[in-house]
């Protein structure tokens, strides 16, 4: 805060912090009306009118210029103070023209701007749009309740409210231009990442996919394990019977009934396995599982075979 502000607050008794929170300070029968000056290095000086019962005094820096109280004829109090509020509101124009400066650059840019310095450049723009604020406030309560404190100002005030709302539009504008310029790049954003999620989707589906299809053929694998399951089933009977009674203990049983045997032991299993209906459908689906199943060997990666492991020098044999 600039020091020239202090005797002032500590007329009115109000602290130093109340100078950022409120433009108008009452007390003590004396009002301080503060409004900000912004700098080329974006920070602020504080201008102060200081009102007391007796006099007018102004806190601060004073206006470069005083070109603009002498086209509206005013003097004195009145003649400062509206020197000291366009002084500001061109202040303020010379910051909001960088901020534009910067707004251009930025979209020319594209993306190579990190995103963080648009919502930077998005704050610099509302803290300026509420400074101006600030000043519209003080000038309204300068120019209103203690107009009768600056002869010659309530003439020459429309013209000076009316620059002061034409500085805050512009830097309305510029702060809309931020903001859709975040919006864009928000929905650059949301459209890459809907991108990602779509290929993410698409390889999702063709892992999906090629799931299905393996567990197919491996599923043909697996009905040709169990058709050959039910034909060992079948041929194991007769088989073992044939080696029974092909033993030279069973010389004596005459050969009819050894091709009876034979005979019974090969239909009975064969009988048995083929009487379930699922079977037979299992059967009748044989092509199609035998299609499946060389489909599914040929996926099947083809492993290089290891070489055998050196023999030990010791001599010994390894386990």
């Amino acid at each position: 805060m600039s020091s020239p502000l202090l005797p002032a607050l500590q007329a009115v008794g109000r602290p130093e912090a109340e100078v950022h929170r409120h433009p108008v300070l009452h007390g003590n029968g004396q009002t301080l009306v503060t409004f900000a000056r912004p700098g080329a290095t974006g920070a602020v000086s504080w201008i102060g009118v200081w009102l007391t019962p007796t006099e007018v005094r102004f806190l601060g820096e004073p206006a470069t210029s005083s070109e603009a109280s002498h086209a509206h004829g005013l003097a004195g109090p009145a003649a400062e103070l509206f020197d000291q509020i366009v002084d500001v509101a061109r202040q303020f124009v010379g910051r909001i023209e960088e901020l534009d400066e910067r707004l251009s650059e930025a979209q020319q840019r594209g993306r190579e701007v990190p995103l963080s310095e648009v919502w930077r450049l998005q704050r610099k723009a509302a803290l300026l749009r509420a400074q101006l604020g600030r000043t519209l406030v003080a000038a309204a309560e300068l120019g209103g309740p203690f107009g009768d404190r600056f002869p010659g100002l309530a003439a020459a005030f429309p013209s000076l409210e009316g620059e002061l709302t034409r500085v805050q539009q512009l830097c309305a504008n510029v702060q809309q231009s931020l903001s859709d310029l975040i919006l864009l790049r928000n929905a650059e954003e949301s459209n890459r990442i809907a991108l990602a999620a779509n290929d993410l989707a698409a390889t999702s589906n063709r892992i999906a996919a090629l799931a299905n299809v393996s567990n197919i053929r491996m599923l043909g694998l697996t009905y040709i394990a169990l058709i050959l399951g039910l034909v060992s089933a079948v041929v194991l009977f007769p088989n073992t019977a044939a080696t029974i009674l092909g033993m030279p203990s069973a010389a004596w049983v005459p050969g009819v009934w050894v091709d009876v045997a034979l005979v019974v032991v090969a239909a009975v299993p064969l009988v048995l396995v083929l009487r379930p209906g699922w079977v037979r459908r299992l059967l009748a689906g044989l092509p199609t599982y035998e299609t499946r199943a060389s489909e599914g060997v040929a996926d099947l990666p083809e492993l290089p075979a290891e070489p055998a492991p050196p023999a030990p020098r010791d001599g010994s044999q390894r386990l």
